[in-house]
C-alpha cells in the first residue's frame, strides 16, 4: 500500500517549494527507488495544468560515471544538461540512495573533475527562480541513520512536517521565526563559535543572511550567509561525520589564518579531505556559515541534507559561496561540515552570546 503521505509530499514540493503554475514546465529528476514519488509528482504537475519533464536516474549512475568516464566526457561541455535546466520553469530533484558506499574506492581526482564539469549546470539551476532538492527514504538511508526503514520514513516525513495537518503552514511558521533571528544576525559583524576543540571567529558585516524555510531544500530549517573570505581565524573541530561520494570523513579539524585553511586533519578520511582542499584556490576558504534550526531532526543520519539542519548545530562549507549572500568565493566544491553545539557550545555576535547549548537567547 502506498503511504498516503506521498501525495502530501508531492503537493508540498509542487505548491509550497516551487509554486507551480499552469503552463509551466517542471523538470523532475528522480532516482528510481523513489518512483512512487515520481508518479505523484507527474500526476500532480498535470493536475496543475503544467508540463512534467521526467528524468529517472538509476542507482549506479554516479558509480558508472566515476569508473568509466574518459577524457571525452570529463572535458566535454554539459550543454544539454544546462539547456534543460535553463528552459525549465521549476526543477525538483529527488535522491534516493541504495548504497552510500558505492564510491568508496573512487579516485578523488576523478570525482573532482566530474564536480567541475557539472558546475555550470549547478550554477544555472541556482539562478532559476524555483528549484528544490529532497531525499526519499530508503533502506540505505535507514541503515546509515541506525533505524528501521519504517522508523526512518517516519523520521524523514516528520522532518518535512508531513504529519502536520498543513505542512506548508508549519514551514511558513518556521520561516517567520527565522526572520526574527536574521534581523539580529544581520546587525552583527563578528561571529564567534566556541565549543570543545573549537574557537573560530568570522566576519559577516554587510553580508546577507538567507532564510532557508523549505523553498530550496526539503527538509530545511537553517539560516546562512557567506562570511568575508579573508576573515576566518582560529580552530574548528567537526564532530558530525560527513559522507563524500560514499566515503566517510570523521573528526575533521581545521585551522584558519587570514581566511584560509593552514592546517587540516581528520581521524577518518584524511586523504580525501586533503585532496578536496587541493581542488582549487577557493577550496581552502569558507563559502558558507549556516545555523541549523529544525528541531524535528535531532540526530545525525549520515545525510548532509538532514544533518546540517539539526537544531542546535552550526555548519561551515569549504568552497563555493552562494551569490545571494554576497559571498564571492569560487570553487568547484561546496562541502558542508557540521559541528554540534548542544552540549557546551556558544555562538556570539560582537561579544554577545546569542545561542547557548543549541538554544537561541534572542
Amino acid at each position: 500500500m502506498t503511504d498516503p503521505r506521498i501525495d502530501a509530499y508531492a503537493s508540498l514540493l509542487l505548491d509550497y517549494c516551487c509554486e507551480v503554475r499552469p503552463g509551466e514546465t517542471v523538470a523532475l529528476h528522480v532516482a528510481t527507488p523513489a518512483t512512487a514519488l515520481a508518479r505523484a509528482l507527474v500526476r500532480g504537475t498535470l493536475e496543475r495544468d503544467a508540463i512534467p519533464a521526467l528524468r529517472l536516474v538509476y542507482p549506479e549512475y554516479a558509480q558508472d560515471l566515476v569508473e568509466c568516464a574518459g577524457e571525452g566526457f570529463l572535458t566535454s561541455d554539459p550543454a544539454l544538461e544546462r539547456f534543460e535546466v535553463e528552459r525549465a520553469d521549476a526543477w525538483i530533484g529527488v535522491s534516493a540512495p541504495t548504497n552510500r558506499r558505492a564510491l568508496q574506492a573512487a579516485d578523488p581526482a576523478v570525482l573532482g573533475r566530474i564536480e567541475a564539469r557539472s558546475r555550470p549546470v549547478r550554477e544555472a539551476r541556482v539562478e532559476t527562480t524555483k528549484w528544490v532538492g529532497t531525499l526519499f527514504p530508503t533502506d540505505a538511508g535507514a541503515q546509515d541513520a541506525g533505524m528501521s526503514l519504517d522508523a526512518f520514513t517516519d523520521f524523514t516525513f516528520a522532518a518535512m512536517h508531513l504529519n502536520d495537518p498543513d505542512p506548508a503552514a508549519a514551514w511558513r511558521a518556521l520561516g517567520a521565526r527565522q526572520e526574527r533571528w536574521i534581523e539580529r544576525f544581520s546587525r552583527a559583524d563578528v561571529v564567534r563559535i566556541e565549543s570543545d576543540g573549537t574557537d573560530l571567529t568570522l566576519r559577516v558585516g554587510g553580508r546577507t543572511w538567507v532564510n532557508s524555510d523549505g523553498k530550496r531544500n526539503m527538509p530545511s530549517g537553517e539560516i546562512f550567509t557567506g562570511p568575508h573570505e579573508g576573515s576566518a581565524e582560529g580552530v574548528v573541530t567537526f564532530d558530525v561525520p560527513s559522507f563524500v561520494a560514499g566515503r566517510e570523513v570523521r573528526g575533521v579539524r581545521l585551522r584558519f589564518e587570514g581566511g584560509e585553511v593552514t592546517e587540516a586533519s581528520a581521524e577518518v578520511g584524511e586523504d580525501l579531505l586533503l585532496e578536496r582542499l587541493r581542488q582549487d584556490d577557493g577550496a581552502r576558504r569558507l563559502g558558507e556559515l549556516g545555523i541549523g534550526t529544525n528541531t524535528e531532526i535531532d540526530r545525525p543520519t549520515g545525510s548532509t541534507l538532514f544533518d546540517e539542519k539539526i537544531g542546535g548545530t552550526v555548519h561551515l562549507a569549504l568552497g563555493r559561496s552562494y551569490p545571494q549572500t554576497g559571498g564571492v568565493n569560487e570553487s568547484a566544491i561546496h562541502w558542508d561540515l557540521v559541528r554540534d553545539l548542544r552540549q557546551g557550545g556558544t555562538i556570539s555576535l560582537d561579544g554577545e552570546v546569542v545561542q547557548q547549548d543549541g538554544v537561541f537567547r534572542l
